[in-house]
């Protein structure tokens, strides 16, 4: 059994400007997007530890097919994603883990 995948706002808002500048791309492309990241938030639920770890407890899955990757946390009863950024951005701004972390 997995664990719940819930997100930040930001990442909800973020998404949402993904959606839209791939949608002026073609339309039907957002879409696409979309369900590229449903597919890898479905993958992050069933098996989070699949994906490897990058800065101590966060990790990064890479989408298919489009250039975004999901960082992400697993905590106790969830999983918690951090962000989605494209892939081309520069390392010094993925997510870190906390100081204070446990």
């Amino acid at each position: 059994m997995g664990l719940p995948v819930v997100y930040r706002r930001k990442v909800g808002r973020d998404l949402a400007d993904y959606f839209g500048w791939y949608n002026e791309q073609r339309d039907g492309l957002g879409e696409e997007f979309l369900a590229a990241v449903d597919t890898v938030f479905d993958t992050i639920e069933q098996y989070p530890e699949i994906f490897m770890r990058i800065h101590g407890e966060v990790r990064r899955a890479v989408l298919s097919r489009f250039p975004y990757a999901v960082f992400y946390r697993i905590e106790s009863k969830r999983v918690v994603v951090l962000t989605v950024l494209h892939t081309a951005r520069d390392p010094t701004v993925w997510p870190r883990p906390r100081r204070n972390a446990r």
